[in-house]
């Protein structure tokens, strides 16, 4: 006979950004409830000749920070965030970075995209200078695995260790599973997230050809502009989204500090089609979410929203929210999409989103949704324009959906005793 597992509490005692708002939590989170973009003209490849020239770069990133340099080589850039970000959510949760972290400490890092920088270069080198010359790190640079198989090496974590490949949800699964590996005491600690570098020739050739991203090239910080009527598009951004999650007695035994609780998670499919959002599945991830969380839709006070500034996008989301909180969606829920600041990080945003989220709990500061100049008479909640709102709350939701219909959403809360 199987024994019966015990459901256990799971707390965010750690977190690590590496954003185009900044490098390093605190950085980025200033930025953030300052209402700054951290968008700009693309610098990593000449887009001279595409629709689409902006985007959320990081900047100033210095690998060597890290890693040695041999480690940075063989790595592509998305591989590189993960690494730096893991690093500083251990360093914030004060657990070791120099010594292994052992077997009951997993990992769960995804990625939406993987090395897409590195297989381009590769590509043209195979074909240009024949198989030869083709780099025998090539394979492990790309694979979306090898973010949180390199973290788990680094240091010395021997639990649970896969990658979940879910396009813009991908952090949020990440996040939520887990929570779940954590909750059924498979680990005591794990680091959970995403991390995306997709800003090459191919990443925006690609979202262009697809009429996804937005043309506003001569004002790049006011293009990306969640529930506003004049959106045209998302603005692709990178990075790299970390948390550590922990057990909670594991946490008090250390005199870990607390940033919040995490008490939901719920991954749903919309069964409908590729791109264009029916809204029925997002509605339902939140109810289940909400359930899994024992929360009343009232007790909830603000909601990351998935908000990607598409017209499609927005507006299905925000239909889902008023189906889900009834009356509470507009007489008491806050909602802000922090991609208006840092652009949409594909498969590194539910874990940067989530961190926003859960340093909005602790620190009582609800992030705003910059560029809401206009709102669309179809997006008619309270989205937090423009400037941050000061106000202490218990409850909150982040939601991440992804191509393909896949959602994501995970409940925190303020953590009390």
């Amino acid at each position: 006979m199987k024994m019966q597992r015990i459901e256990r509490r799971v707390v965010i005692t750690g977190i690590g950004l590496v954003t185009p708002l900044g490098i390093g939590t605190g950085p980025s989170w200033q930025a953030c409830i300052a209402g700054k973009s951290g968008v700009g003209p693309i610098t990593k490849f000449d887009a001279k000749d595409l629709p689409c020239r902006i985007a959320g770069e990081v900047r100033g990133f210095d690998a060597s920070l890290y890693m040695d340099r041999k480690e940075a080589r063989r790595n592509d850039l998305f591989i590189q965030y993960g690494l730096a970000a893991a690093f500083l959510a251990l360093q914030d949760a004060a657990l070791p970075t120099d010594q292994p972290l052992g077997d009951r400490v997993g990992v769960v890092v995804g990625s939406g995209m993987g090395g897409l920088s590195t297989l381009e270069d590769t590509h043209l080198t195979a074909v240009n200078r024949g198989h030869r010359k083709v780099n025998p790190f090539f394979i492990p640079a790309i694979i979306v695995n090898l973010a949180g198989g390199q973290i788990s090496i680094k240091h010395g974590a021997g639990g649970v260790n896969f990658a979940p490949v879910s396009a813009c949800a991908t952090g949020n699964h990440a996040i939520g599973e887990s929570m779940r590996h954590i909750a059924h005491g498979d680990v005591d600690v794990m680091i959970a997230g995403g991390t995306e570098a997709t800003i090459s020739l191919l990443g925006i050739a690609g979202f262009t050809a697809a009429r996804a991203l937005s043309e506003r090239n001569d004002e790049p910080e006011k293009a990306s502009r969640p529930f506003d009527r004049d959106r045209d598009g998302f603005v692709a951004g990178e990075g790299a989204g970390i948390l550590i999650l922990e057990e909670l007695e594991h946490a008090r035994k250390r005199g870990a500090r607390i940033y919040c609780e995490l008490t939901g998670y719920s991954a749903t499919a919309d069964a409908f089609h590729i791109t264009a959002p029916s809204g029925i599945g997002a509605e339902r991830a939140m109810k289940l979410c909400l359930e899994d969380a024992n929360l009343k839709p009232e007790e909830v006070q603000y909601l990351n929203a998935h908000g990607t500034s598409t017209p499609v996008g927005d507006i299905a989301e925000t239909k889902a929210i008023k189906s889900v909180f009834g009356h509470w969606a507009r007489n008491g829920l806050m909602v802000s999409s922090t991609k208006s600041m840092t652009g949409h990080m594909l498969g590194a945003a539910g874990g940067v989103e989530a961190a926003f989220t859960a340093l909005a709990l602790y620190h009582g500061i609800v992030p705003p949704t910059i560029n809401l100049d206009n709102p669309d008479p179809e997006c008619d909640l309270d989205y937090v324009p423009n400037k941050a709102r000061e106000v202490r709350f218990k409850a909150a939701l982040s939601n991440s959906f992804g191509f393909g219909g896949t959602n994501a959403v995970l409940a925190l809360q303020k953590f009390e005793e």
